[in-house]
């Protein structure tokens, strides 16, 4: 028997633990080392299978927002056409997400998104594709797409699409983002952005993991708004470190103890929001497609 509906996917979110610009392409995208994290703050989605339309032609692709409103073309959205013109399948979906990881933050919410609609509509739609296959097409959604699509916590180069796995130590984050929301084509576009930090290896990165490298896009997302640099000296001084993730806003800082957290979350000013977070080893739905 098929199955009809999916409920209660989880979408998690990323941290960066540093992001370095090591060049940049003709075509202008940038060239980017990273270690992306996954943890437990997350996005839920339902999807319901609909019907094809008439005489078979593909079925509607909706969607409800359970908590805040999304823009109408989200990524979730785009992800399902995406794969339903791709696979040829005329089956529709109705998509519902409540919607908990703050967007404009740099923790890659609809990235997130966009992937557990992929790897379920792979299932619900019995397309049965392989990961790679997924991979190639979340690539055309968005840099940060295909780590959640492959995942694992990785190590990402290129523009986003060398996925290589790595194993993180087991880590705590308080993860805070201020009331701004930072447009990446500004981060991309800055004249304080450097695009000339050496490459790295994996090597040199695990044995230092939580002090390794820096956030080449945080001076740029500083001047953008002093409220980063408000978020960061916050979590300096309560937590010891403390660094962005992605293009901002968000920060967050290392720690093992999550009490302490929860009382910087309690006191934290009027629109920001922030979150005790722990580091996931895959993603949840990690199984869902073969390798």
């Amino acid at each position: 028997m098929s199955i009809a509906a999916l409920h209660d996917l989880p979408a998690p979110a990323k941290l960066n633990l540093f992001l370095h610009v090591t060049g940049r392409r003709a075509d202008g995208y940038h060239l980017l080392q990273s270690a992306f994290a996954l943890i437990d703050w997350c996005d839920t989605l339902h999807l319901e299978r609909r019907p094809p339309g008439p005489g078979g032609s593909p079925g509607g692709i909706s969607r409800t927002d359970l908590g805040l409103a999304l823009p109408d073309d989200d990524l979730s959205v785009k992800a399902a056409r995406l794969l339903q013109q791709a696979s040829g399948t005329c089956w529709g979906v109705h998509i519902s997400i409540d919607k908990q990881v703050p967007w404009g933050a740099g923790l890659g919410g609809g990235s997130s998104d966009a992937a557990t609609t992929l790897l379920a509509l792979n299932r619900l739609w019995g397309l049965r594709w392989p990961r790679q296959r997924l991979l190639d097409l979340a690539l055309r959604l968005g840099a940060d797409v295909p780590f959640f699509v492959g995942g694992h916590n990785a190590w990402v180069e290129g523009i986003g699409e060398r996925l290589t796995p790595i194993d993180l130590p087991a880590s705590g984050y308080l993860v805070v983002k201020p009331d701004v929301e930072i447009p990446t084509v500004k981060i991309f576009t800055s004249e304080l952005l450097t695009r000339d930090t050496p490459a790295t290896t994996v090597a040199v990165f695990a044995a230092e993991t939580k002090r390794f490298g820096q956030n080449d896009l945080q001076a740029c997302a500083q001047a953008y708004s002093s409220k980063v640099t408000e978020t960061l000296v916050l979590l300096e001084q309560h937590m010891g470190n403390s660094r962005m993730s992605g293009s901002g806003s968000a920060v967050f800082a290392h720690t093992d103890h999550p009490s302490a957290a929860e009382h910087v979350v309690a006191t934290l000013p009027a629109a920001w929001v922030g979150r005790y977070c722990e580091g996931m080893k895959h993603h949840p739905l990690c199984e869902w497609a073969s390798d």
